[in-house]
Parts: structure tokens; sequence; C-alpha cells
């Protein structure tokens, strides 16, 4: 592995951290003190380091959840991706891990409804979904999707590509 030329690139795009590998509840504090530390280091609006830092936390969450509850958690199918990378002025905050096909279309459904929400439906949306009972066995309250695109600057964006027919890896970026 050529890491000079991997540092190279990763300068280019503007990376700031890279994870790649099974997400633990303590992998995710850590590295996210870790962000929260940086962005702090660098004198960047306070509300912007919580943006960056709550959709980090959601990204890998529901990364980490999806595979525990869809029962991909041996070897490298456990794995996901989290990058964050500076932007211009907003912060490009990208997770990828890999998905069922027979989920797809769900959720590209769900991440296209999502976009085509405005702001203020968004928000109303989210306190509804706040209110109503969590059903028995979610690991949440189904708003992580929505808190990501409330953060973020543009629509957010994804792709799926086809692994094996039975998986297919899944990304999404949320600039912030």
């Amino acid at each position: 592995m050529d890491l000079f030329k991997l540092r190279e690139e990763f300068s280019q795009e503007g990376i700031m951290m890279c994870f790649n590998g099974p997400f633990s509840h303590s992998i995710i504090e850590e590295i996210g003190t870790a962000i929260r530390n940086h962005l702090a280091a660098e004198n960047i609006a306070r509300m912007a380091v919580q943006d960056v830092f709550a959709v980090y936390i959601e990204m890998t969450q529901n990364a980490r959840n999806y595979l525990v509850s869809r029962e991909i958690n041996s070897g490298d199918t456990a794995s996901a991706t989290i990058i964050i990378a500076k932007r211009g002025e907003s912060y490009a905050v990208t997770s990828g891990n890999l998905i069922k096909t027979a989920d797809i279309a769900e959720l590209s459904a769900r991440i296209d409804a999502v976009n085509g929400y405005e702001r203020d439906e968004l928000k109303k949306r989210i306190r509804q979904q706040l209110r109503n009972e969590v059903p028995p066995g979610a690991l949440g309250a189904g708003i992580g999707l929505m808190e990501i695109a409330k953060r973020a600057v543009a629509k957010l964006e994804y792709s799926i590509r086809d692994i094996d027919g039975q998986y297919a890896f899944f990304t999404l970026t949320a600039q912030v």
C-alpha cells in the first residue's frame, strides 16, 4: 500500500477523518470526541461543530443499527466507512455500509421523501415523529435521516452499488 499516495488523495479531497471498520459504541464515541476537538481547534463556529458532530453520530448509529438489525455482523460485511471532508465553507459527512438488496427500495423511498420536504415540513415531521410511540423492537425514534437533512445545507446525496445480488453498498453524504 502506498500510504503517501493515499495521504495525497485525502489532502486533495479535503478529508479530515476517515474510519473503516466495525462500529462499536466506544469507537463511535472516541471518534466523535476526536472530531469535536479537531473542529474546535480550528476555530470553527460552535454551531458548525455541533452540526458535523450530530450528523456523524446519526450516520454511524444508523449504519451500526442497520448492520445489527439485519444480522450483517461478521467479518468485512459488518464494517462501515465514515469520512468527514472540508468542502469550501461546509463539511461533507459521508457514510457507507452494506445493505441487503431487499431493503434498497424502502431506503431509497425514505431518502427521496426526506429530500422532498421543505425545511418547515421537515421540522414538523420530526416533531410529529417524536410524539409517536416507538414501535416494539425499534432502535430509535425513526428520525435519523430527517435530523441529518435538517442540519444539511443541501439535499442528501446517496448511491447504491450492487455487490452480488444479495448485498449492495450504500453511500450517504450530507453537506453540513
